[in-house]
């Protein structure tokens, strides 16, 4: 297996892998998506809300708030020395007061670690009104994707390298509408300089041009956008750890 990191930002990452297969593939997806941990809000406790939201509207809008995480300093809750309970190692508490008329918004949560806030600050959790006013207590939790999908960090596709057929096809006109800092033509060969700016509309222009597009089934182009809770690199670090402790307990016969 052969990687190339293509582009890596904070909260992208494009590779290429080689001479893997489809199943391998859709492997690391998996893992990415729905089996690196994160945090979020689990239990919601209230003891006021007299807003026009329901309490379990509020609640379910807590569970979607995206929070920073730190993998080092808290545990999946299975895996905690409390077997379960939710304490410190695997768990953190906070508290929301507000009173209106006032806007409630993500940043407004107070975590006891001051480490935990929302990734995306200014989400509306709801409106206040005069005279209404909102007081909870609440506990986020370390869980995975594929539990709910409040947990997953992020999402990851991926595709077959494009390879090209142009024989009987016009290049020159396809080529008036695709960026030279893209991909280039010699004679009736394509080059696809740079995959992060390749678009499914350029493939069309090929088409209709009469270029042959195939997809390859041994390496592949993925694309991994983080929501911000773990940065790009860490979520493909802790996804291959996943998948190498998976394929310890296979036993082949």
């Amino acid at each position: 297996m052969k990687v190339e990191v293509l582009k890596q930002a904070e909260n992208e990452i494009t590779f290429a892998v080689d001479e893997i297969g489809p199943a391998l593939a859709n492997a690391i997806r998996r893992a990415a998506m729905f089996e690196v941990p994160t945090l979020a809000i689990e239990d919601v406790y209230f003891s006021q809300n007299s807003s026009v939201l329901y309490d379990e509207i509020i609640a379910h809008r807590l569970g979607l708030v995206v929070l920073k995480t730190d993998l080092k300093s808290y545990n999946l809750p299975e895996q905690c020395t409390c077997k379960g309970k939710l304490c410190a190692k695997c768990s953190v508490k906070g508290i929301l007061r507000a009173k209106g008329p006032v806007t409630v918004y993500a940043e407004d949560l107070k975590f006891k670690d001051p480490s935990v806030k929302a990734i995306y600050p200014k989400t509306i959790i709801v409106k206040l009104m005069e005279g209404q006013d909102i007081e909870l207590e609440f506990s986020a939790v370390l869980g995975k994707g594929s539990e709910h999908t409040k947990w997953s960090p992020c999402h990851l596709y991926y595709r077959g390298e494009p390879e090209f057929d142009a024989k009987d096809a016009d290049l020159d006109k396809a080529f008036e509408n695709i960026p030279s800092n893209v991909a280039k033509k010699s004679g009736k060969t394509i080059e696809i300089l740079d995959f992060t700016k390749w678009l499914p509309a350029y493939e069309v222009v090929l088409e209709k041009a009469g270029v042959k597009i195939t997809n390859r089934e041994d390496k592949f182009i993925f694309t991994l956008e983080s929501w911000g809770q773990l940065s790009s690199k860490t979520i493909m670090t802790e996804a291959l750890d996943v998948l190498q402790e998976k394929l310890k307990t296979v036993k082949l016969k």
